[in-house]
Protein backbone atom coordinates (compact mmCIF):
# COMPACT_ATOMS: atom_id res chain seq x y z
CA UNK A 1 0.00 0.00 0.00
CA UNK A 2 1.60 3.44 -1.56
CA UNK A 3 0.78 6.93 -0.60
CA UNK A 4 1.50 9.58 -3.06
CA UNK A 5 4.54 9.97 -4.52
CA UNK A 6 5.61 6.40 -3.97
CA UNK A 7 5.84 6.34 -0.08
CA UNK A 8 4.03 3.88 1.84
CA UNK A 9 0.78 3.95 3.44
CA UNK A 10 -0.12 2.00 6.68
CA UNK A 11 1.04 1.14 9.97
CA UNK A 12 4.26 0.23 11.27
CA UNK A 13 6.02 -0.17 14.89
CA UNK A 14 9.39 0.89 16.02
CA UNK A 15 11.08 0.35 19.07
CA UNK A 16 11.35 3.79 20.89
CA UNK A 17 14.66 4.04 23.42
CA UNK A 18 14.10 5.10 26.97
CA UNK A 19 15.06 8.59 27.45
CA UNK A 20 13.96 9.59 24.28
CA UNK A 21 10.25 11.83 24.02
CA UNK A 22 8.18 10.01 21.56
CA UNK A 23 7.71 13.10 19.09
CA UNK A 24 11.65 12.96 18.39
CA UNK A 25 11.91 8.78 17.72
CA UNK A 26 8.75 10.01 14.90
CA UNK A 27 10.45 12.91 14.17
CA UNK A 28 13.59 10.67 13.27
CA UNK A 29 11.38 8.33 11.40
CA UNK A 30 10.27 11.13 9.13
CA UNK A 31 13.37 12.89 8.77
CA UNK A 32 14.79 9.62 7.31
CA UNK A 33 11.91 9.29 5.04
CA UNK A 34 12.08 12.61 3.60
CA UNK A 35 15.44 12.19 2.53
CA UNK A 36 14.82 9.52 0.12
CA UNK A 37 11.48 11.58 -1.26
CA UNK A 38 13.77 14.58 -2.79
CA UNK A 39 12.13 18.31 -2.86
CA UNK A 40 8.42 17.19 -3.35
CA UNK A 41 7.69 16.48 -0.24
CA UNK A 42 8.58 18.67 3.01
CA UNK A 43 6.49 16.56 5.30
CA UNK A 44 4.96 13.34 5.79
CA UNK A 45 1.40 12.45 7.14
CA UNK A 46 1.87 10.56 10.39
CA UNK A 47 0.39 10.08 13.52
CA UNK A 48 1.72 8.12 16.79
CA UNK A 49 -0.78 5.39 18.19
CA UNK A 50 -0.73 5.32 22.08
CA UNK A 51 2.23 7.71 23.43
CA UNK A 52 5.00 6.16 25.38
CA UNK A 53 6.68 8.99 27.81
CA UNK A 54 10.24 9.79 27.19
CA UNK A 55 11.58 7.14 30.12
CA UNK A 56 9.32 3.98 28.46
CA UNK A 57 10.51 2.13 26.22
CA UNK A 58 8.93 -0.44 23.94
CA UNK A 59 6.66 -0.64 20.99
CA UNK A 60 5.47 2.53 19.13
CA UNK A 61 3.03 2.29 16.25
CA UNK A 62 3.02 4.93 13.95
CA UNK A 63 1.11 5.68 10.61
CA UNK A 64 1.26 6.85 7.33
CA UNK A 65 -1.55 8.16 4.86
CA UNK A 66 -4.31 6.10 5.27
CA UNK A 67 -2.73 4.78 8.28
CA UNK A 68 -3.46 7.54 10.35
CA UNK A 69 -7.65 6.79 9.97
CA UNK A 70 -6.19 3.08 11.21
CA UNK A 71 -4.82 4.56 13.84
CA UNK A 72 -7.78 5.81 15.20
CA UNK A 73 -9.43 2.47 14.36
CA UNK A 74 -7.30 0.66 16.55
CA UNK A 75 -7.79 3.16 19.40
CA UNK A 76 -11.40 2.64 19.11
CA UNK A 77 -10.76 -1.37 19.13
CA UNK A 78 -9.81 -0.74 23.02
CA UNK A 79 -6.86 -2.99 22.71
CA UNK A 80 -4.96 -4.65 25.22
CA UNK A 81 -1.34 -3.22 25.62
CA UNK A 82 1.35 -5.83 27.33
CA UNK A 83 4.38 -3.98 29.56
CA UNK A 84 6.86 -5.48 31.47
CA UNK A 85 7.84 -3.41 34.58
CA UNK A 86 11.00 -3.51 36.53
CA UNK A 87 10.87 -2.83 40.44
CA UNK A 88 12.99 -2.09 43.42
CA UNK A 89 12.15 -2.51 47.20
CA UNK A 90 13.24 -0.21 50.04
CA UNK A 91 13.23 3.21 48.65
CA UNK A 92 10.34 5.38 47.58
CA UNK A 93 10.90 8.64 45.09
CA UNK A 94 8.94 11.96 44.56
CA UNK A 95 7.89 10.23 40.87
CA UNK A 96 8.24 6.74 41.56
CA UNK A 97 10.71 6.20 39.31
CA UNK A 98 14.15 4.83 41.01
CA UNK A 99 15.59 8.28 39.17
CA UNK A 100 13.44 10.49 41.06
CA UNK A 101 13.94 12.97 44.38
CA UNK A 102 14.29 9.91 47.15
CA UNK A 103 11.65 10.43 50.04
CA UNK A 104 12.41 7.23 51.99
CA UNK A 105 14.13 4.47 52.49
CA UNK A 106 12.57 1.27 54.30
CA UNK A 107 13.69 -2.51 54.72
CA UNK A 108 12.12 -5.30 52.97
CA UNK A 109 13.89 -8.25 54.29
CA UNK A 110 10.52 -9.26 55.04
CA UNK A 111 8.91 -9.23 51.79
CA UNK A 112 8.83 -12.91 50.18
CA UNK A 113 7.24 -13.62 46.78
CA UNK A 114 4.18 -15.25 47.93
CA UNK A 115 3.37 -12.10 49.67
CA UNK A 116 3.59 -10.09 46.45
CA UNK A 117 1.63 -12.38 44.32
CA UNK A 118 -0.92 -12.01 46.54
CA UNK A 119 -1.08 -8.67 46.35
CA UNK A 120 -0.82 -9.04 42.65
CA UNK A 121 -4.00 -11.23 43.12
CA UNK A 122 -5.95 -8.96 44.70
CA UNK A 123 -5.10 -6.39 42.17
CA UNK A 124 -6.12 -8.38 39.33
CA UNK A 125 -9.23 -9.47 41.14
CA UNK A 126 -10.24 -5.67 41.84
CA UNK A 127 -9.74 -4.45 38.28
CA UNK A 128 -11.35 -7.56 36.46
CA UNK A 129 -15.16 -6.10 38.11
CA UNK A 130 -14.11 -2.74 36.69
CA UNK A 131 -13.19 -4.32 33.45
CA UNK A 132 -17.22 -5.99 33.66
CA UNK A 133 -18.62 -2.63 34.45
CA UNK A 134 -17.36 -0.85 32.17
CA UNK A 135 -17.78 -3.41 29.41
CA UNK A 136 -21.44 -3.23 29.37
CA UNK A 137 -22.06 -7.13 28.84
CA UNK A 138 -24.11 -8.78 30.65
CA UNK A 139 -22.37 -11.32 32.18
CA UNK A 140 -25.37 -13.77 32.73
CA UNK A 141 -25.45 -14.42 28.89
CA UNK A 142 -23.50 -17.16 27.12
CA UNK A 143 -21.68 -14.76 24.49
CA UNK A 144 -20.21 -13.21 27.82
CA UNK A 145 -18.95 -16.54 28.73
CA UNK A 146 -17.34 -16.95 25.46
CA UNK A 147 -15.68 -14.19 25.54
CA UNK A 148 -14.42 -14.29 28.67
CA UNK A 149 -13.06 -17.63 28.24
CA UNK A 150 -11.29 -16.29 24.96
CA UNK A 151 -9.79 -13.13 27.23
CA UNK A 152 -12.06 -10.50 25.01
CA UNK A 153 -14.10 -8.42 27.46
CA UNK A 154 -13.04 -5.43 26.73
CA UNK A 155 -14.53 -1.49 27.96
CA UNK A 156 -17.31 -0.74 25.47
CA UNK A 157 -15.97 3.13 26.18
CA UNK A 158 -12.56 4.46 27.40
CA UNK A 159 -12.53 3.92 30.87
CA UNK A 160 -10.30 4.65 33.62
CA UNK A 161 -7.30 2.64 33.58
CA UNK A 162 -7.61 -1.26 33.94
CA UNK A 163 -5.27 -3.96 34.24
CA UNK A 164 -6.42 -7.34 32.85
CA UNK A 165 -3.14 -9.38 33.94
CA UNK A 166 -0.52 -8.77 36.47
CA UNK A 167 2.48 -11.00 37.64
CA UNK A 168 5.24 -11.86 39.06
CA UNK A 169 8.18 -12.77 36.07
CA UNK A 170 11.28 -12.51 38.61
CA UNK A 171 11.70 -11.77 42.25
CA UNK A 172 15.31 -11.71 43.64
CA UNK A 173 14.83 -9.14 46.57
CA UNK A 174 15.33 -6.46 46.17
CA UNK A 175 14.35 -6.51 42.57
CA UNK A 176 11.40 -7.65 41.22
CA UNK A 177 10.06 -7.59 37.52
CA UNK A 178 6.29 -7.96 36.63
CA UNK A 179 4.03 -8.68 33.02
CA UNK A 180 1.40 -6.09 33.44
CA UNK A 181 -1.22 -6.63 30.35
CA UNK A 182 -3.66 -3.49 30.81
CA UNK A 183 -5.82 -0.93 28.80
CA UNK A 184 -6.24 3.08 28.66
CA UNK A 185 -3.10 3.12 31.19
CA UNK A 186 -0.38 5.61 30.77
CA UNK A 187 3.46 4.17 31.94
CA UNK A 188 2.90 6.51 34.96
CA UNK A 189 0.09 4.78 36.11
CA UNK A 190 2.42 1.56 36.30
CA UNK A 191 5.27 3.38 37.95
CA UNK A 192 2.10 4.52 40.79
CA UNK A 193 1.13 0.66 41.09
CA UNK A 194 4.72 -0.17 41.50
CA UNK A 195 5.01 2.16 44.69
CA UNK A 196 1.57 0.75 45.72
CA UNK A 197 2.85 -2.59 45.64
CA UNK A 198 5.56 -1.81 47.95
CA UNK A 199 3.16 0.15 50.23
CA UNK A 200 0.64 -2.71 50.54
CA UNK A 201 3.70 -5.21 51.41
CA UNK A 202 5.06 -2.15 54.25
CA UNK A 203 7.62 -1.64 52.67
CA UNK A 204 8.13 0.72 49.72
CA UNK A 205 9.46 0.35 45.83
CA UNK A 206 10.19 2.25 42.92
CA UNK A 207 10.12 1.63 39.54
CA UNK A 208 13.45 1.42 37.75
CA UNK A 209 12.01 -0.03 33.91
CA UNK A 210 8.71 -0.03 31.92
CA UNK A 211 9.08 -1.68 28.55
CA UNK A 212 5.84 -2.46 26.57
CA UNK A 213 6.21 -5.06 24.69
CA UNK A 214 2.64 -5.45 23.05
CA UNK A 215 0.78 -2.61 21.35
CA UNK A 216 -2.42 -4.40 20.35
CA UNK A 217 -1.43 -6.85 17.68
CA UNK A 218 1.87 -5.31 17.71
CA UNK A 219 5.23 -7.13 19.14
CA UNK A 220 8.62 -5.95 20.49
CA UNK A 221 9.21 -8.69 17.09
CA UNK A 222 7.43 -6.03 15.05
CA UNK A 223 9.53 -2.79 16.23
CA UNK A 224 11.44 -1.43 13.70
CA UNK A 225 15.46 -0.67 15.74
CA UNK A 226 17.01 2.25 14.24
CA UNK A 227 19.37 1.06 12.19
CA UNK A 228 16.09 -0.48 10.22
CA UNK A 229 14.00 3.55 10.10
CA UNK A 230 14.62 3.42 6.51
CA UNK A 231 11.77 3.12 3.37
CA UNK A 232 12.79 -0.15 2.28
CA UNK A 233 12.43 -1.57 5.83
CA UNK A 234 9.46 0.62 6.76
CA UNK A 235 7.64 -1.01 3.45
CA UNK A 236 8.36 -4.44 4.39
CA UNK A 237 7.04 -3.82 8.04
CA UNK A 238 3.52 -2.26 6.75
CA UNK A 239 3.04 -4.82 4.50
CA UNK A 240 3.47 -7.64 6.89
CA UNK A 241 1.10 -6.14 9.76
CA UNK A 242 -1.48 -5.02 7.21
CA UNK A 243 -3.57 -8.57 7.03
CA UNK A 244 -3.27 -8.44 11.29
CA UNK A 245 -4.31 -4.82 11.94
CA UNK A 246 -7.41 -5.28 8.98
CA UNK A 247 -8.20 -8.78 10.88
CA UNK A 248 -8.17 -6.94 14.00
CA UNK A 249 -10.27 -3.89 13.12
CA UNK A 250 -13.19 -6.21 11.21
CA UNK A 251 -13.17 -8.76 14.50
CA UNK A 252 -13.82 -5.89 16.33
CA UNK A 253 -15.60 -2.96 14.74
CA UNK A 254 -17.02 -4.89 11.83
CA UNK A 255 -16.65 -4.73 8.22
Amino acid sequence: MAAAGGLPAGLFAVFKPPGVAWERVRGAVETRLLRVTGPRFRRLKMGAGHRLDAKASGVLVLGIGHGNKLLTDMYNCHLTKVYTVGGLFGKATDDFSDTGKLVEKTTFDHITREKLERILAVIQGTNHKALLTYSNIDMKTQEAYELAVKGLIRPAVKSPPIITVIRCLQFTLPEFQLEIHCLHETQQYLRKIVHEIGLELKSSAVCTQVRRIRDGVFTLDDALLRTHWNLQSIQNAIWDCQLKVKAEIEKTLGP
